[in-house]
């Protein structure tokens, strides 16, 4: 702001487009409303770089999705996995072109953070939201949201977009449904050079006790990130899971740098993705894939298409033409992620009902292994897969169909 501007008029100043949240969504919206060139703040409630619970998985749609001539900071470069059925029917899947890149999330987020910078926005940490009025006093005209802080400060937009996780500020004004939430748990497991020379390259990949859960190691230098993730409402059990499957590692003797857990949630189908002048992506929205609840690729995805949208509703000069550009930008949204968000959730009831059978095809069928390897290194969607491949489609039409047990592979439950 202006320092030439008196207090009052600061506290009027009308911003295109302001960003709550700065993770991987929020930082992705705030970069394609500043490359179109308008005055964007980005608010952030912590301090950055801060640590976020996250496998931190890179798959191609999450690179595609990038800034161009955006560096990743990867760790680590996954040619290989290891799937196992609860610890058991191990095998190992190798690719000669890299699958996914794996990168430490406070050091990803604040690179996307940089980039908006550089494109012109604004970023202000230590700021967090208390609510967002569209009417009222604290509202000029009805082409301006007011964003209110706590501590009472009032920030004022032409558009916001609500990028603050599953639990925020924004999802709850615009009304935001889920209807699937899963815990997951991680440990940051510092490891000797012998243990991490043996993990490089390899992630493992292990389908878990609980139905629809599964566990990961992902090898970042020398820390091996492990987590497992369930169904909420199995805590006890999804904890012991986590502890049974390090101690299966062998990597009960090192101490976890870090040990944490968060909540994944899934938004339902009829789930708004706008209320006036606001929109949501990313977490804020329930945004990601229900089956193997990958993140960061809708985050980034979802980001851009609301920074975007947000600078045609911030030009917007009446309800009309407002509600007509949130509209199209839900249709955005569910044309691409939409389509992939449906497929995931059959998959996941699927994979519910027959683990055994998911294990058995990725592992001992080719075109199953091929469209594994197509799907992280970009080249399809889950969404795309099912639409044009005819194989796809009748194997995930068979799946919906197939009572649970029938031909069902011992998986060791």
């Amino acid at each position: 702001m202006s320092s030439d501007n008196s207090s009052a008029d600061d506290v009027r100043q009308v911003w295109d487009v302001v960003v709550v949240g700065a993770g991987p969504a929020g930082a992705s919206a705030a970069y394609a409303a500043a490359v179109a060139g308008r005055r964007v703040l980005l608010l952030e409630k912590a301090e950055l770089p801060r640590y976020k619970t996250c496998g931190g998985g890179i798959i191609g749609p999450s690179r595609d999705a990038l800034p161009p001539g955006f560096e990743l900071p990867l760790k680590d470069r996954v040619h290989a996995v290891t799937f196992s059925s609860n610890g058991r029917f191990t095998r190992t899947r190798r690719s000669r072109q890299m699958l996914f890149g794996l990168i430490n999330r406070p050091e990803f987020d604040m690179r996307l953070v940089e980039y908006a910078q550089k494109a012109g926005a604004e970023l202000r940490t230590g700021a967090a939201v208390q609510r967002v009025e569209q009417h009222g006093s604290a509202v000029p005209d009805r082409r301006t949201v007011a964003v209110v802080l706590q501590g009472g400060e009032t920030v004022l937009a032409r558009a916001v977009v609500g990028a603050d996780g599953s639990a925020g500020r924004i999802g709850a004004h615009v009304g935001v449904k889920l209807d699937q939430v899963d815990l997951g748990l991680e440990a940051e497991i510092p490891v000797p050079e012998t243990v991490a020379e043996d993990w490089k390259g390899r992630v493992l990949i292990d389908w878990g006790p609980m139905p629809g859960s599964y566990g990961w190691v992902f090898p970042k230098g020398d820390t091996l990130t492990v987590g497992v993730i369930s169904r909420r409402g199995e805590g006890a059990a999804t904890k012991r899971y986590l502890e049974d499957f390090i101690a299966r590692l062998g990597l009960a003797g090192f101490e976890p740098a870090i040990s944490s857990g968060h909540l994944t949630r899934c938004r339902a189908d009829d789930s708004p993705l706008s209320r006036g002048r606001v929109l949501v992506c990313g977490d804020a929205a329930g945004m990601l894939e229900p089956w193997t609840r990958e993140g960061i690729s809708f985050a980034l995805r979802s980001g851009r298409l609301a920074g975007e949208w947000a600078v045609r509703i911030a030009e917007a000069h009446d309800a009309v033409d407002t509600r007509r550009q949130a509209l199209n930008y839900a249709f955005a949204v569910k044309a691409g992620l939409g389509v992939e968000m449906s497929v995931g959730k059959r998959m996941l009831a699927a994979f519910e009902q027959r683990p055994g059978v998911f294990h058995a095809v990725l592992t001992g069928f080719r075109p199953a292994w091929k469209a594994f390897k197509d799907i992280t290194q970009g080249s399809t969607t889950l969404g795309e897969l099912v639409r044009t491949h005819p194989m796809a489609h009748r194997a995930l039409m068979a799946l919906d169909r197939r009572p649970a047990g029938d031909g069902e592979v011992s998986s060791g439950q």
